[in-house]
């Protein structure tokens, strides 16, 4: 099992995690992916973590690179919360979620993650376990788990409203969480929907979830129970938003492209091939371009989706599960290579 990527930025107006999402028939123009010369040259560096990586977030407010790693299935008994130094990619610390079995030795097993500066804690799905967990950026301490989140998918942070939104992904459900009092304050079932990726509009406050099975993004204003449906892209998993906030992108897994959605006219105006098994997207706020890892293929295909081409593909560890990016530089991790002992993070300083 594949957890899509989660992108979480502190006091930005845009927000965005890995979306499941497709394209309504007739709706988009694919474009081939044909890369330019002016962005090549990005700086490449990779290095161990852990096995069994999934998802990363980064806390400006730290300067810390929040990792997740789960290793096997249930009981698992194995899995990591790690604290990395974005500059030298070394484990600063390595926080042991709680055992949840004491027969078996299983834990509570993190997958998604996203930071929430404004109150100094990191959140995660806890997949198997169908909850979300906080714990503390500044101690490591663990400070609560919240049940009831049917597959616990993604989960992203609304700082500027204080909230946090999970996605449920075993009966349609959207759970909004309180970050100040860490109780559950919202939930918004989506009949036969099977939502995965989150993305949050913070300036407004509007949530946008994948909808693997039904090939479509759900909209969910703030204030407002009744979703609105946008197409995207052909069995996409993940999501992320332009800086503005008016144009989202879904990394389409299985047609292997990126979809450009226009949120206000609810249409997709270009798709772009990038690579087998897109799996996981992320916006550059610095250029506008946008990233996608392909699992298959194994690489991160960086795309500009004004022009709707690819710029610049870059190779990365074996089966990349997410991409995240800060400041102009990206983090790819990858899960469980073959053979691997530990898993690999990727960080691409991105070429202007």
């Amino acid at each position: 099992m594949s957890i899509p990527a989660i992108r979480t930025h502190s006091r930005r107006t845009v927000l965005t995690a890995a979306v499941a999402v497709a394209v309504a028939a007739g709706s988009t123009l694919t474009l081939a992916g044909t890369a330019s010369a002016h962005t090549s040259g990005s700086k490449v560096t990779t290095a161990e973590l852990a096995k069994g990586l999934y998802q990363s977030a980064y806390s400006e407010r730290n300067n810390v690179l929040w990792v997740t790693a789960a290793v096997g299935r249930p009981p698992v008994t194995e899995s990591h919360l790690l604290k990395v130094d974005p500059r030298s990619l070394a484990v600063k610390a390595d926080l042991t979620p709680p055992v949840t079995d004491d027969a078996t030795g299983a834990v509570e097993a993190v997958y998604g993650v996203a930071v929430d500066d404004e109150h100094n804690t990191v959140w995660t799905t806890n997949t198997r376990d169908n909850s979300v967990s906080v714990y503390s950026q500044r101690t490591g301490e663990h400070l609560a788990s919240l049940p009831n989140v049917a597959h616990a998918r993604e989960i992203v942070v609304d700082e500027r409203h204080n909230t946090v939104w999970a996605s449920g992904f075993g009966d349609g459900t959207l759970v909004a969480f309180d970050s100040k009092s860490l109780k559950e304050k919202e939930r918004v079932t989506v009949d036969g929907a099977s939502p995965t990726g989150l993305a949050v509009n913070e300036r407004t406050g509007a949530l946008y979830a994948a909808d693997l099975d039904n090939d479509r993004l759900i909209e969910l204003r703030r204030g407002s129970t009744s979703p609105r449906f946008l197409p995207a892209g052909d069995g996409p998993i993940s999501v992320s938003l332009s800086r503005d906030g008016r144009t989202a992108y879904t990394a389409d897994q299985t047609s292997g492209t990126v979809s450009v959605v226009d949120l206000r006219k609810g249409v997709v105006t270009k798709s772009v091939a990038t690579g087998a098994g897109a799996l996981s997207v992320a916006t550059d706020e610095r250029s506008g371009d946008v990233l996608v890892v392909n699992r298959t293929d194994a690489t991160v295909t960086r795309v500009d989706p004004r022009r709707g081409r690819v710029e610049e593909t870059v190779t990365t560890g074996a089966n990349p599960n997410h991409v995240e990016i800060a400041d102009g530089t990206a983090y790819v991790v990858d899960k469980s290579g073959a053979g691997a002992a530990e898993d690999t993070v990727t960080r691409i300083r991105l070429a202007r």
